[in-house]
């Protein structure tokens, strides 16, 4: 089985407040250890975490070992203040502000910066993104002052414009990536960051009732078909299912995430997706 390269281990797939919550007065081992173990009986021994202001991952990455689980952590994600991300992470305003933030996840022990450089999908309407995107003049100053402190740059990133600024100024992995068009499936194909499609955040609310099922298959057909297509133009892709996040519980989320990427990636499905943990592994 492979490692799932995007998790976060404070929320639970059901609601995100309640699951924070948990976690508020202090981190709660019976809700970490019990899914570490979950994780290492899949065969699953490499995470990485996409950050929490809580210390969920913190706690994970320290219990880890003992279940011979490799566990990555930012600390926590950021994001500039008013922006999505806030509920989960931490805010700036100022360079000043963020350069504080990456001595902070350099004082804690953090693998890598986790940047939220957009909004969300609105899963009730194809092609709609909640909250303003980064600019490219900020994504390049943000990133350069994380890779100067030798962190690579984990980017929680939709939108084709927001995706091309994010390979300009030298992201290192790109998480999402939805509604990518041609020039930007060609481009992120053509450069060193890896790709986390996280396809199970989109499949696995099909039929719960919650969202529109139209636009639902609409979103995923078209990231299937890019995942397809990045892939054929010779892009590195890994796997990572965003466990957490509504409807995707941590394990099983992983191999979900797997039969939805095979669907786009056929038999060439384990190569692809060994050679993009691969980097991971090694950047993050």
């Amino acid at each position: 089985m492979f490692g799932d390269c995007h998790i976060h281990m404070v929320l639970d797939g059901v609601y995100y407040k309640d699951s924070i919550a948990a976690h508020r007065a202090g981190t709660r081992d019976d809700i970490i250890i019990p899914r570490l173990e979950d994780y290492a009986r899949r065969g699953i021994t490499y995470l990485r975490d996409g950050g929490d202001a809580y210390g969920a991952g913190e706690r994970a990455r320290e219990l880890a070992p003992d279940y011979g689980i490799t566990y990555r952590t930012p600390t926590f994600n950021i994001c500039l203040r008013g922006r999505y991300g806030a509920f989960i992470g931490r805010t700036f305003d100022t360079l000043k502000d963020y350069r504080e933030l990456v001595a902070e996840v350099k004082r804690r022990g953090g693998n890598f910066i986790k940047l939220m450089i957009s909004g969300i999908m609105d899963f009730d309407c194809y092609g709609r993104i909640t909250s303003e995107p980064l600019t490219l003049a900020q994504m390049k100053e943000l990133f350069s002052i994380a890779h100067g402190e030798g962190f690579a740059v984990m980017a929680h990133a939709n939108g084709a414009e927001t995706i091309l600024n994010a390979l300009e100024a030298g992201v290192d992995s790109v998480e999402h990536g939805a509604y990518m068009t041609d020039e930007a499936v060609r481009a992120l194909a053509g450069s060193d960051a890896v790709w986390v499609p996280t396809l199970v955040t989109i499949g696995n609310l099909i039929g719960c009732g919650r969202y529109p099922d139209d636009v639902l298959n609409h979103i995923l057909e078209t990231q299937l078909h890019n995942v397809a297509e990045c892939a054929r133009l010779g892009g590195r892709i890994a796997l990572g299912s965003d466990a957490g996040a509504y409807k995707v519980y941590h394990g099983q989320g992983a191999e979900d995430e797997y039969d939805l990427l095979k669907r786009a990636l056929g038999d060439k499905t384990d190569a692809i997706l060994s050679e993009g943990e691969s980097l991971i592994q090694k950047r993050f």
